[in-house]
């Protein structure tokens, strides 16, 4: 993964700089002195640009470093639907949608009023509501004795 980020950066320091260089020179009629500088002032710009997103982007997730607490809800029970992660909805597995974790992690989901716990697997994208942490499947709330509704849970990465 690391080296599409590189592969990405390259290429676009590159584009960028022969653009502006091409634009400066049609623009100015500048030097070949000062269009080098130019050209390296922003490929060095750009290249540091994208080696921060790169960055940010391969840092393992902390969103969970050990536990997370709060509301749990279900999700659309429309079995077929696509994924964030590309699969379809089956409302009877053991899936989840969570904001930051990896797509396929496995997290356990304990509800905190009976102490009930499932292990899901997160392939989805949301809650979008504020507050909440999790949205299950139904089979993942039926598991927990959260039925259909909302449920305050704590939720723990599984390794």
């Amino acid at each position: 993964m690391l080296w599409v980020w590189v592969i990405v950066a390259i290429v676009s320091t590159l584009v960028w700089g022969v653009y502006i260089m091409i634009w400066q020179y049609d623009a100015n009629n500048r030097s070949n002195k000062d269009m080098r500088k130019i050209v390296r002032i922003v490929g060095v710009v750009t290249m540091a640009l994208w080696l921060i997103v790169a960055v940010w982007a391969l840092a393992p997730s902390t969103a969970l470093a050990q536990t997370q607490s709060g509301i749990a809800s279900v999700y659309t029970t429309r079995t077929g639907v696509m994924t964030a992660s590309g699969r379809r909805l089956n409302d009877g597995a053991l899936t989840a949608a969570h904001k930051t974790l990896p797509f396929g992690t496995k997290v356990r989901v304990t509800n905190r009023r009976n102490g009930r716990s499932v292990v899901v697997t997160i392939t989805d994208r949301g809650p979008f509501i504020r507050g909440r942490v999790i949205d299950l499947t139904m089979a993942g709330a039926n598991a927990i004795g959260m039925g259909y509704g909302i449920a305050q849970v704590i939720l723990e990465r599984v390794r």
